[in-house]
């Protein structure tokens, strides 16, 4: 284990990894799983942080509403102006297959590609 790394990393880290590619899901479906949605700007914490990159596809996890949300960062602001962290988030994304309305900054096809769960077996994770 990464002594860098905290327990509630590893945990994020293991929930994110079930995000497969051509699939994403959200910060908040991230801390659900985690057993409280409380949980959400930690885990955007935790992705922030993310050592484990692209092993840990933390690209994959989007704003609940279905927005690009954050990425290395880097935020999308009212200006529409997208980051150059947050359009590589995108381009990534949309080589596995997910697409946003770059005129909303919205996800296409939310029921094709969002997992609105991720299942996480209850278990001591030696963390």
């Amino acid at each position: 284990m990464d002594n860098s790394v905290t327990p509630f990393q590893h945990r994020v880290y293991d929930v994110v990894r079930k995000i497969g590619p051509g699939r994403v899901s959200s910060y908040k479906v991230v801390a659900e799983a985690l057993g409280s949605v409380s949980l959400s700007r930690a885990v955007g914490q935790a992705l922030r942080k993310n050592p484990f990159a692209p092993d840990v596809p933390c690209h994959r996890v989007i704003a609940n509403d279905g927005s690009i949300g954050g990425f290395q960062g880097s935020q999308c602001t009212e200006s529409h102006v997208i980051p150059v962290k947050v359009q590589k988030k995108i381009t990534v994304l949309e080589k596995e297959g997910v697409y946003f309305d770059l005129r909303t900054g919205k996800l296409k096809d939310r029921s094709r590609c969002f997992m609105d769960s991720i299942p996480v077996p209850l278990q001591d994770d030696g963390y």
